[in-house]
């Protein structure tokens, strides 16, 4: 946000001229205000607040950076948060809400909730894992019944309608709730006459169910290019629906868990968050980067007589190291994403390691072609160096590219993330193989 414009709300804060900062406000997306707040501290964001609608202020809340919301909730009475906030929210943004609070101050605010069927979704919604298709759903939706008539059918459409932000789709149910089509409006505008729903609807639909994992719902989002998709119980009933902007949020979400899981991050965190929890984060890996490089020096120093007698030896172990983490570094991350994205299953196996195979092939001929030729010039076809270098880098691409493929797979086998394997593990493991294979082949040659 720039600096000038913070500046003058700045000013306006401390000067308390509400009308003003109203007026500016009124003219600002929800977003927009969002990151406002996220850049004031407690006392200036709760002055914001006081100048915004309910419906306003709700959205605001949600679109804030999760630390400086929750520094904020702590702070505010609990009836606050139900009637100021809660009230105006979607029940999944409303759930999503209330987890971020202690137990105690969860109880307090549904307590305070005066809508008792939005009360009783939130409590029911917060019963599912988090991280399942129930976890994540709202139960905002326009749902009909297929013995409605025409004109039934768009009373109650209407009705449901004045209470909604938004329409995606119009569900049909039978009798027992369960999920029989999707209302399809090109129908009711070209078809006003027909006498029931169910002669009309459109029985061809996607569902989830509602333990279904989160990352399959994106999968299937994606796949079907969905606006929202409905989510059904065991036995077909239909509990809510999951819109194309809770995926957008969820697939934010994974790419930044991803990135830091590659970088060596073992826990989510964020440029705000205190030295102490980033330093908790960052350390294990940095500690197993310390013991793999305390290993690599051990076995490096066993070959002092090796690399005495031929110091250029020593010129190329950050080659090998490097090379060895790349490769496994490549073919790893692939296969992470294929798995990630579905494209990639258990039983292609045999299929993606011949593929990685052949890849690995190439790369190792063309790199170990090269370093031969930079060698033959640099030190003739004599010396040791000539030779170990470019027999080394042919094993390690070799077994390297092999590791990072196999390696992923094994975590997805053991049900351990994948992602894990994309960073550090990959570069630590392949720098200790390449380090071993360069020793064994300078142990033969010289």
């Amino acid at each position: 946000m720039e600096k000038f414009f913070l500046d003058k709300i700045l000013e306006l804060i401390e000067k308390e001229d509400a009308i003003q900062l109203k007026a500016i406000l009124s003219e600002m997306h929800p977003a927009d205000i969002a990151e406002l707040c996220d850049e004031l501290d407690i006392d200036e964001a709760r002055f914001i607040y006081r100048q915004l609608d309910n419906e306003t202020a709700a959205d605001v809340l949600i679109e804030m950076d999760e630390e400086a919301r929750k520094d904020l909730l702590e702070v505010l009475p609990s009836e606050t948060i139900a009637k100021k906030f809660i009230d105006y929210m979607d029940t999944d943004d409303a759930v999503d809400i209330i987890q971020e609070m202690d137990e105690d101050k969860q109880e307090e605010v549904l307590s305070h909730i005066e809508d008792i069927e939005q009360a009783s979704d939130i409590v029911d919604l917060m019963q599912y894992d988090e991280n399942t298709a129930g976890g994540m759903m709202g139960t905002e939706m326009v749902v009909v019944n297929e013995n409605m008539s025409m004109p039934e059918c768009l009373s109650e459409m209407r009705l449901q309608a004045e209470d909604m932000d938004e329409i995606y789709n119009v569900y049909v149910v039978d009798d027992e709730g369960r999920l029989k089509g999707v209302f399809p409006l090109k129908k009711m505008i070209t078809n006003p006459s027909v006498s029931k729903v169910k002669y009309v609807m459109d029985e061809d639909l996607i569902t989830t169910k509602v333990d279904t994992p989160i990352d399959e719902v994106v999968q299937l989002i994606e796949k079907y290019n969905l606006v929202a998709v409905p989510v059904i119980d065991s036995i077909g009933r239909l509990q809510g629906q999951i819109t194309v902007d809770d995926v957008i949020d969820e697939l934010r979400e994974q790419q930044e868990h991803d990135y830091q899981l590659a970088s060596g991050i073992t826990a989510d965190v964020e440029t705000a968050d205190n030295v102490f929890r980033q330093t908790r984060a960052r350390i294990p890996w940095l500690l197993i980067g310390m013991i793999g490089g305390i290993l690599n020096s051990m076995l490096l120093g066993n070959f002092e007589s090796s690399f005495a007698a031929h110091p250029e030896l020593l010129l190329f172990i950050p080659l090998i190291g490097g090379t060895g983490g790349s490769v496994g570094t490549q073919s790893s991350a692939l296969v992470v994403q294929g798995l990630a994205n579905g494209s990639l299953h258990i039983g292609n196996l045999t299929k993606q390691v011949l593929k990685e195979s052949l890849v690995a092939l190439i790369n190792a001929s063309i790199l170990s072609i090269l370093v031969l030729g930079y060698n033959l010039i640099s030190f003739g076809y004599l010396e040791p160096v000539t030779y170990a270098v470019p027999i080394s880098l042919f094993i390690l691409v070799m077994i390297g590219t092999l590791w990072g493929t196999l390696l992923p797979l094994l975590f997805e086998r053991i049900h351990i993330d994948p992602a894990i394997a994309t960073g550090p593990f990959v570069q630590i493991t392949n720098d200790l193989l390449g380090i071993a294979i360069y020793i064994g082949v300078i142990s033969i040659i010289v």
